[in-house]
């Protein structure tokens, strides 16, 4: 009878533990999707206003936010963009790039950061966020080269002057907002891991209020164009950069973890490109696939057709992928915090918080997608051979969002835990050994066309689950709350040595 006593005041236990971890996963993850989607919308606005003025200015835009955005990852993949915003359907295309490069390298910030904070060492936080901010401004410097001479670059690979011109122009425009984004990452980073969402919350929604009268006055009143939109957005950038300094600087809430540039914030650069060089290769490797079908489907008959579907299927994934981030950001959070605390049953646990926050999220959007599959493609296209392809390709689109809803929130706990190694390798064999020669063979040699071809990610999206899976349920939680410890403790003993 006592054994059954037990077990039963183990279970509620569990179970008590659980529901406060859904509890602290939520009270992150829903302020974080917010966030997410002002973010996505500060890029729609500008699209939508550059779309509006004309048709070079669109085209310039287009591959002037397709380089920037990917220049110091994949040059040769941005250029494949290139060709593809020559049909209208193609608009919402660039939206994607920002923001799968908004987890790259300062995902590295979320091991250091989020380990630090639960094992206590706070002023440590501080002191990685400066070193984080100081390495990505210097990342910066070798990619305004390429943005200065990049209407030559564009001549010389046969693009049209007049887009060319205006492409470097716009980009000329974006240096302000480039060497912003250098810091408010890391600063994003850092309140992060702290669990402080309001903050970012508040000020991304005071940003987007501004960014939009600001970049209509800038384009259309000012006869600024595309150059405004530009502008625009550098100015909201810093702005953004302000507010959340100015929270961090002088918040009681941020006390503890404030430092001051030191010895120690150089020190730390190493550590920091070691984990933010794979976190930028495991987020972007999928991304590149993704790209790379989109230009094969410019090969497949009927190529305008082709190409304006997967991007408007892209479209959609990448406007979904707003909503699972926020859950994986959360993941992140909480697993690193209590790794760095000790508490390996307690990150295992907000694991399994999170997944279940994932699961109920991807039933709750696949089944609202395919109940629309017949008049989705009404939202992008009035062409009906475009919304009679969306229908056939909705179910796929719906295997895709369960797909990205389980593996944000486990790249969130592989970026908290600290193997970003490890998911860039399992990214890389499956989309680059599995999902792309599939799409390939699909595509191509069984002629289903771009249903073959999103099918292929399709498959690379259900390897890479299944790995992500098989470590994250392998993982000796123990092992890792030590490894985070001794990561926390032993260098601040080395800094101090």
């Amino acid at each position: 009878m006592g054994e059954v006593v037990n077990e039963s005041g183990d279970m509620e236990k569990r179970l008590g533990g659980f529901v406060e971890e859904l509890k602290k996963g939520s009270r992150i993850a829903a302020p974080m999707v917010a966030v997410s989607v002002f973010q996505y919308l500060l890029q729609v606005v500008s699209v939508v206003m550059v779309g509006h003025v004309s048709q070079l200015a669109l085209s310039s835009v287009a591959i002037a936010t397709s380089l920037t955005n990917v220049t110091g990852f994949s040059l040769l993949v941005s250029l494949f963009n290139f060709f593809e915003f020559k049909h209208r359907a193609n608009r919402g295309k660039l939206l994607n790039f920002v923001f799968f490069n908004q987890s790259g390298m300062a995902g590295g910030l979320e091991t250091l950061c989020g380990q630090a904070y639960g094992a206590k060492q706070y002023r440590k936080l501080g002191i990685h966020t400066y070193s984080a901010i100081i390495s990505l401004i210097l990342v910066c410097f070798p990619v305004i080269i390429l943005w200065i001479f990049m209407d030559r670059f564009l001549i010389l690979i046969g693009q049209d002057p007049a887009i060319s011109i205006e492409a470097r122009n716009y980009s000329m425009w974006l240096i302000p907002a480039l060497f912003g984004s250098a810091v408010l990452k890391p600063l994003t980073r850092y309140l992060q891991t702290q669990s402080l969402i309001l903050p970012m919350l508040t000020s991304s929604f005071f940003i987007l209020c501004f960014h939009v009268p600001v970049c209509w006055i800038l384009v259309f009143k000012l006869g600024l164009g595309n150059l405004g939109a530009a502008l625009a957005f550098s100015l909201s950038t810093w702005l953004n950069v302000i507010l959340l300094g100015i929270y961090a600087m002088y918040s009681s809430a941020c006390e503890k973890t404030r430092a001051t540039l030191s010895k120690e914030t150089f020190l730390a650069m190493g550590q920091f490109f070691r984990l933010a060089v794979p976190s930028a290769i495991m987020i972007c490797l999928k991304w590149w696939s993704m790209e790379l079908l989109t230009l094969s489907s410019g090969l497949l008959p009927n190529p305008k057709l082709e190409t304006s579907v997967l991007s408007i299927c892209l479209t959609i994934s990448t406007l979904h992928f707003t909503i699972p981030y926020g859950f994986g950001a959360a993941a992140s959070t909480r697993v690193s915090n209590e790794l760095g605390a000790g508490n390996p049953l307690v990150a295992r646990m907000a694991v399994w918080a999170a997944l279940f926050l994932a699961s109920i999220e991807a039933v709750t959007v696949s089944t609202v997608l395919f109940s629309c599959h017949n008049v989705l493609g009404y939202a992008y296209s009035s062409d009906k051979q475009v919304v009679k392809y969306i229908a056939v390709m909705t179910p796929l689109i719906c295997l895709s969002v369960i797909t990205d809803s389980f593996q944000a929130v486990l790249s969130g706990v592989a970026r908290g835990s600290g193997w970003q190694h490890i998911g860039a390798y399992i990214n890389l064999g499956a989309f680059y050994l599995v999902g792309l020669p599939i799409a390939g063979v699909l595509g191509f040699v069984a002629h289903l066309k771009g249903k073959g071809l999103w099918i292929g990610i399709v498959a690379g999206s259900i390897v890479q689950l299944t790995f992500l899976s098989l470590i994250t349920s392998l993982t000796n939680w123990k092992k890792q709350a030590t490894k985070a410890r001794q990561r926390v403790f032993e260098e601040s003993s080395e800094q101090n040595g």
